[in-house]
């Protein structure tokens, strides 16, 4: 890997586009290195996990509605939608939207946290799309997805988003993009037009993951990706984009990141060191991401396990005065009583919000000791008398030492969890701690692929039928040896009838 620095500059200094980060983001996606096993395996258990997350979520509001939009913009030999028969086919931008909604639903895909926080698999409903249109094969479609991986998480390695309140969303743009440049093969110029445009139209801000969380939750990344496909689209064309994007004087550093912070000394300093793969280098960042195994914030996944063990240790739960978790900025401020959002402490409450409220999902992970991605979140189960009376127990605490480990670059200390420490009414003191969950790569139970195809049982069970689910799962895995024409066979169809309308609107 090789740093790159990323500063602003200003126009009359004319930045050679060699020397700009989206040029060199796209010589990575240009470059024809071959995709490793590890990392083709992994993509196969991510496009499972995929799967798995959409089709249980396939008739709540925002899928359908979101599916009911695409089915507006129907194209023969077009892309596939979830649920939908793989003999239909519509307009590749739409079916990512449709499946790009799908799988964010349950907040229950994949996940990478370093400077910012990503789900990278959000990039596979736009270039599965695309390569379903465009009549790529399965080799091809690895390509693609290992690139969208290794772009967004090398630019959620470097670029901090949130500190200035933009939404994740900002590195799914370019990286969708990039992926789709490897995806069909397209020459470093063309690439480097599509990531501008795809990071240009794709800045949004994070009040979506603030107070009343809504639906626009699960469209955020579907959006991204959705104008990801349709900046490729027009850089085919020709067209071209906002430049340089990233380092402009009046751009996306300049104004909305790190630049407009000290407009006085905004053409000095380096703001970003962004780490790319040099030429030849294989994209093996996909490895460095891990999924979650319960339905929630990535940073309560440590914490429902751990409360899992902790309820081993209480005799009565009515008994504990408070509960205080020890844990690092993100966790406190962004999910925890840190961030004085008092929809977090609410029973009357979305369920986005709850799976954004780290004190509801600990209380009810120790009272119930197991975890549902839809009985958890049921408005009569967070309405429980005695469930609110515990989450109104629980407080967070910054803990620095936990700050650190979040935000270390080693992987063999890099944590997302907590030490928690339960006081009963009596004085006594319980004290745990988990730093990863244990589905993580390092947890006591890392997931492999026999854990990716029980999580897509589970989540699927009584929604499809036996048949399709043993079809769809026999495929997936020889995904390498699917032609061109083939990639349709990796849509999962319910059966016929069992898909929820949604209401009429425009489309």
């Amino acid at each position: 890997m090789k740093l790159h620095p990323v500063k602003v500059h200003p126009s009359k200094a004319l930045l050679p586009r060699e020397e700009q980060l989206a040029w060199k983001i796209a010589g990575v996606a240009a470059d024809k290195v071959a995709v490793q096993k590890p990392v083709a395996e992994m993509i196969i258990n991510r496009i499972i996990d995929n799967a798995s997350v959409a089709i249980a979520a396939i008739n709540r509001s925002a899928p359908t509605s979101a599916r009911t939009m695409a089915m507006g913009h129907p194209r023969k030999g077009g892309a596939t939608i979830f649920g939908l028969p793989n003999s239909k086919g519509f307009s590749p931008e739409w079916a990512a939207w449709a499946n790009g909604t799908a799988v964010r639903e349950l907040d229950m895909h994949d996940t990478f946290l370093a400077a910012d926080y990503s789900h990278p698999g959000d990039n596979i409903p736009a270039i599965l799309a695309v390569a379903q249109t465009m009549e790529r094969s399965g080799r091809d479609l690895i390509r693609g997805i290992a690139t969208g991986y290794e772009i967004q998480v090398d630019l959620v390695r470097a670029i901090c988003l949130h500190e200035h309140k933009v939404d994740h969303i900002a590195h799914l743009g370019p990286s969708a993009a990039a992926g789709l440049g490897t995806l069909l093969g397209l020459k470093q110029e063309v690439i480097y037009q599509a990531v501008q445009q795809a990071l240009h139209t794709t800045i949004t801000f994070r009040q979506s993951r603030k107070g009343e969380i809504s639906s626009w939750k699960a469209f955020a990344p579907a959006h991204a990706g959705k104008l990801a496909v349709e900046a490729v689209d027009r850089a085919m064309r020709g067209e071209g984009a906002p430049s340089p994007i990233y380092e402009g004087e009046d751009s996306v550093i300049a104004w909305v990141l790190s630049g407009r912070s000290n407009r006085s000394d905004v053409y000095g300093p380096v703001y970003y060191n962004v780490p790319l793969p040099e030429k030849g280098e294989p994209k093996r960042a996909i490895l460095d991401t891990y999924t979650k195994e319960h339905s929630a914030e990535y940073q309560s996944q440590a914490l429902i396990d751990l409360a899992f063990r902790m309820r081993e240790k209480i005799a009565d739960q009515e008994a504990i005065e408070k509960i205080i978790l020890h844990t690092s900025h993100h966790t406190h401020y962004v999910i925890g009583t840190g961030a004085n959002d008092p929809q977090k402490m609410d029973p009357k409450a979305s369920r986005e919000t709850l799976d954004h409220s780290i004190m509801y999902i600990f209380a009810v992970a120790l009272q119930d000791g197991s975890w549902h991605h839809v009985d958890s979140y049921a408005p009569k189960r967070a309405g429980r008398a005695d469930t609110v009376r515990l989450w109104h127990k629980i407080e967070t605490r910054e803990d620095p030492e936990w700050t650190r480990r979040y935000h270390s670059t080693d992987p063999a200390e890099k944590a997302f969890g907590a030490r928690v420490e339960i006081v009963f009414k009596d004085g006594t003191t319980l004290v745990d701690e988990m730093a990863v969950a244990n589905a993580h790569p390092l947890g006591a139970r890392p997931f492999g692929r026999e854990d990716y195809i029980r999580k897509f049982r589970i989540l699927t069970e009584g929604i499809l039928a036996p048949r399709e689910v043993e079809r769809f799962l026999e495929v997936v895995q020889d995904l390498p040896r699917l032609q061109a024409g083939e990639l349709h066979l990796l849509n999962v169809s319910l059966p016929r009838g069992a898909l929820a309308e949604g209401k009429p609107g425009i489309f």
